[in-house]
């Protein structure tokens, strides 16, 4: 038996001033979309702002459903927006701002699993990583210079 280690590395930021100016405008589109979830089962809200090649940026937020796993996440709600609308441009970065809305949330949120799994596939489809600023509703924000510090063991369709 081996044993591997897998580390990740991310810089964090202590306040949102830290952040460059192009990443604090992205982040306050993030916090806009945030603001237009429909989260009335969960009251967790979470926007996403996604800049692409062209400049243009992106938002989504989660929308929930009382289906349950009808709902979608912002970060797939932008990705997949992103794809069908502007199928030859490239995501550049991505920022996330998730909160509770009765708990406002300090700590930074990263994307959930199937999110995740929906940035690798564009990383992997475009060649190029997706450079990731997640933060909750105020406090500390962490950066990702690719979806592999979070995702190390990527499913890729060299596995089908």
């Amino acid at each position: 038996m081996k044993k591997i280690k897998i580390e990740s590395e991310l810089e964090v930021f202590e306040d949102f001033s830290e952040l460059p100016q192009e990443i604090q405008r992205l982040m306050e589109a993030a916090f806009e979309a945030r603001d237009s979830a429909y989260a009335p089962y969960s009251e967790f809200h979470v926007g996403a702002a996604l800049l692409l090649s062209n400049g243009k940026v992106i938002k989504g937020s989660n929308q929930e459903n009382a289906a349950y796993p009808s709902g979608l996440c912002a970060e797939r709600t932008a990705i997949y927006y992103a794809g069908a609308n502007f199928p030859d441009e490239t995501l550049e970065v991505m920022a996330i701002s998730a909160t509770a809305k009765h708990r406002p949330t300090t700590t930074p949120i990263p994307p959930c699993g199937a999110c995740r799994q929906a940035i690798a596939e564009y990383e992997v489809k475009q060649k190029q990583p997706v450079v990731i600023y997640f933060m909750g509703a105020s406090g500390k924000i962490f950066k990702s210079d690719s979806l592999s510090n979070l995702l190390p063991f990527l499913f890729t369709q060299e596995y089908l």
